[in-house]
Formats: structure tokens, sequence, C-alpha cells
């Protein structure tokens, strides 16, 4: 094998990691948003609102993400909706990790003792206040390690936005592919970049995750 392209490429990848890093950071942003509305939409008494939650949620996770690239990037323009390919692309990967993120939380929060709950409101606290001061933050530090998963999925499934002309690790490693007319080079050096992020990210959490328990 021979990787000589890089000397001249290596920018390439460099600008790809870049916007996978960027993807990925808006993705998680308005994911974990998403996903505590609509935890707290599927614990909800009202029956309409949890079904609209559930229905959404099994939705997302019932069709391809693929699908929903598509659907978004070139659907919304018959509704006269022209999205920018980046906005395109976010919107589609926080849409999907939403609902991931959303059963993530529903579980973290339904595992907390109840007692947690009675407690703040017997002192006076509102429902809304205690599920923010109380149950949320406990329930954070509990999924930690299950959302610490979904950011590394995140990550690695930033390379489908490639199919709309993002240019990710993978647009950046096909583009090369295509230069040198080597077809399996870049696509390794492509997954050792993910590698290098995912390995990364997850030993940040695992330090995260320690301290929090420590404290």
């Amino acid at each position: 094998m021979d990787f000589s392209f890089l000397q001249e490429y290596w920018s390439f990848f460099l600008k790809g990691a870049q916007w996978t890093i960027v993807l990925s950071i808006f993705t998680v942003f308005f994911g974990v948003i998403l996903g505590v509305v609509l935890a707290l939409m599927r614990l909800s008494k009202v029956k309409v609102v949890k079904f609209l939650a559930s229905a959404y949620i099994e939705f997302i996770r019932g069709t391809p993400l693929l699908v929903q690239i598509y659907l978004i990037y070139y659907a919304l323009p018959y509704a006269d909706i022209k999205l920018p390919d980046y906005v395109a692309a976010i919107l589609t990967l926080s849409l999907n990790s939403g609902a991931y993120i959303a059963e993530i939380f529903r579980a973290g929060i339904q595992n907390l003792d109840k007692g947690q709950m009675e407690a703040a409101r017997s002192l006076g606290m509102p429902h809304w206040m205690a599920m923010r001061h109380i149950v949320l933050p406990q329930a954070f530090r509990n999924i930690l390690p299950a959302l610490g998963n979904e950011l590394v999925v995140v990550i690695k499934e930033s390379s489908i936005v490639s199919v709309i002309g993002i240019m990710e690790i993978t647009y950046q490693a096909d583009t090369v592919r295509g230069i040198v007319f080597r077809p399996f080079e870049p696509l390794i050096v492509a997954a050792i970049m993910y590698f290098v992020l995912t390995f990364t990210l997850s030993k940040l959490l695992s330090r995260w995750e320690g301290r929090l328990h420590r404290t």
C-alpha cells in the first residue's frame, strides 16, 4: 500500500475532520435538547402529548437515517422549504439522535427513586422546578455512559451526510480516491481518523464520568 498521497492531500482529510466535529457538536447540542423534551412528553400524563412523542420516536427509530436525509434534503423543497446543505445535515442528524437520546433520558428518569420527586414536591417545588433541579441532574449523571455511546454513534453516523455533498471525512476520502485512483488507502485513512475521534471522545467521557461519581 502507498500512502504517499497524504503529502499532497492531507489537508482534505483535515478539513473533513473539522466538518465532522462541527456536525457532531451541533447534532449533540440540538439532539440533547430535543431528547429531553421528547422524554418529558413521553412521561406526560396527557395522552395526546405522550402519543405524539411516542409516534415520533418510533417513526425515527424505525426508518433508515439515509431515508430521513433524503426526505429532508429532497422532499422539503417541494413544500417551498429549501435548506442549505449543512443545515439540512445538522437538522436530520439532530432529529434522528434526539429520538434515541429521548429514550436514554426516559430510562434514566424512570430509574430514579420516586421519593426524589415526592420530597421535592413536599418542599413546595412545582413539578417543573423539581424536574429541572432535582430529577434531570441526577438522571444525567446516571445516563452518562449511555449518552457517551450515543455521541460516539453520532460521529460515525455523520459519515452518511456525504451523500448530499457535505465535506466531512468520508466525502473527502471519496474525493481523494477519485483524484489519486487508489480505492483503499484513502478509506483506511478515513477509518483511522474516525477511530481517533471516537476513541478520544470515549476516554474524555470516561474521565468526566469518574469525576462526576467522585463528587
